[in-house]
């Protein structure tokens, strides 16, 4: 007996069990993204309109993706609603590419523990600002030439700063990119090419007046040192531009280690803004977090002038890189340092951290330096995502009806017998815990059941024998699994 025989029967339209990853779940997205939430989403959630931060632990299926891409929609949702109140979503859940940069300056060739030790939280500041600005300056340089951006000199300015050191876009080069950001927000740097354009004017009148001398046979005064030393004197400026440039461009890249500036590209970017504009303005090229909390402040100022009201970060996949592999000594060593009140509680500004449930044993045995520090007490706390059986329950019963295809829908209990009541499902999938092992049963018993009849003799309701075989097994993996005995 086929399984699709079976749903179909039913009215079902495709395995509404079958996905196990909601990223890539259909049945998910179509339907159960605005219409199904955990007890405690709320909570989490917040308003959009005052972002707050939610701390959130979470086993492995328990919904955590999920939460974030419902998240997101709803975000998406209140910004179209109040387009004058947005919230700027920025999604910290690939932490590949910045771990790798921080390895390979590093050493490489150090264990892996010993270089995670040295991440420190403005290494998560910078990573963040590298993602925000990237997402802000794309919406700036692809919006249609009519879209109603306005920046004031000092926002231009900011956001020039802001660009060389953190716009990491590799859809283009930097130079373009820099050169079409700075025609959208109006930023003239033509007061900083004054040293260029001096030495430039010296080389010019020399070599007219050697071709003048040439011609008039009156060369003698190009031997002597005076002529050379004026034109390296109208070079001096620009020289020492350039040397300022790259000396300040050399410590920005040394010290944002999650970063792929070039010294070069950074040089550039620098020497092309006046200085006046460079005077006094927070840089990133010391190891501490002051000046990276200065620019987080100029970027919300930046948000803030273009209808933004607040910034999420939404934090997800902790334990997915190949760097840390699982390891939750790992994801200690990458997660803890953002662990800070005055970072979580920054205004206008939300976290969202949804974090494997083995970090939250850590934190149990945390001292009261670690309590003070994190405070995790105002954080918006959820110890463990937990579902109770109902909750189990009724998301089965929501696929099953987004995957129905005729009318009325079809329910969960029609699939089984009638000697396995409701009661007896609740019990049954509250011992499943999550989500994602709730899918995985459900999608074994039917397997299991369609295994069992023929095509010719086909039995459209699963027995009450059966359900109780198959839960038994799965609950034998699952504790397997629990100990570490088995994968999952």
């Amino acid at each position: 007996m086929k399984i699709q025989d079976f749903l179909e029967h039913h009215g079902i339209s495709g395995n509404p069990f079958a996905e196990e990853d909601s990223q890539n779940d259909t049945v998910f997205k179509r339907t159960c993204l605005e219409t199904t939430f955990h007890p405690a989403w709320d909570k989490i959630y917040g308003n959009p309109a005052d972002p707050s931060t939610a701390i959130v632990f979470g086993e492995k299926g328990a919904g955590k993706t999920a939460l974030k891409l419902q998240m997101v929609r709803q975000f998406q949702k209140h910004n179209l609603q109040h387009p004058d109140q947005r919230t700027f979503v920025v999604l910290y859940d690939d932490f590949n590419p910045f771990l790798d940069r921080f390895v390979s300056r590093a050493g490489p060739h150090k264990p892996v523990e010993r270089v995670l030790a040295q991440w420190k939280l403005w290494d998560h500041m910078d990573a963040i600002l590298s993602l925000a600005v990237t997402q802000l300056v794309t919406s700036i340089v692809d919006a249609p030439a009519r879209s109603g951006m306005h920046f004031t000199a000092p926002q231009a300015r900011d956001m020039a700063l802001l660009a060389a050191c953190y716009d990491q876009s590799t859809g283009e080069t930097f130079p373009s990119r820099w050169a079409r950001l700075m025609r959208r927000v109006g930023y003239h740097f033509w007061p900083g090419i004054w040293p260029f354009c001096l030495g430039l004017s010296g080389t010019a009148l020399m070599v007219l007046a050697l071709g003048m001398g040439v011609a008039q046979g009156t060369t003698q005064w190009a031997s002597q040192v005076w002529p050379w030393l004026l034109l390296l004197g109208m070079w001096t400026p620009w020289l020492l531009r350039q040397a300022r440039s790259w000396w300040t461009a050399i410590r920005v890249v040394r010290s944002m280690r999650t970063g792929n500036r070039t010294v070069g590209q950074m040089a550039t970017a620098l020497a092309g803004m006046p200085e006046v504009d460079l005077a006094g303005q927070p840089m990133p090229a010391f190891s501490r977090s002051d000046d990276r909390y200065e620019l987080l402040a100029k970027f919300q100022a930046l948000l803030a002038a273009q209808g933004y009201v607040g910034m999420v970060v939404i934090v997800d996949r902790l334990d997915e890189p190949h760097l840390i592999n699982g390891s939750a000594d790992r994801m200690k060593q990458v997660v803890w340092p953002m662990l800070d009140n005055k970072f979580l509680k920054s205004p206008e500004l939300g976290f969202k951290l949804l974090l494997p449930v083995e970090l939250y044993r850590f934190i149990e045995r945390e001292d009261e330096q670690f309590n003070q520090r994190a405070r995790l007490d105002k954080q918006n706390l959820v110890p463990s995502l937990e579902w109770s059986g109902e909750s189990l329950y009724d998301i089965a019963s929501q696929r099953v009806r987004a995957a129905s295809v005729g009318q009325p829908p079809a329910t969960l209990s029609q699939l089984f017998e009638p000697e396995v009541d409701q009661r007896r499902l609740l019990e049954g999938l509250r011992s499943l815990r999550v989500p994602r092992q709730l899918f995985k049963f459900l999608y074994r018993l039917l397997v299991a059941h369609c295994h069992a009849h023929t095509g010719e003799q086909p039995v459209y309701r699963i027995p009450l024998e059966r359900f109780e075989t198959v839960l038994a097994v799965f609950r034998r993996d699952q504790d397997a699994f629990d100990r570490g005995l088995a994968p999952r």
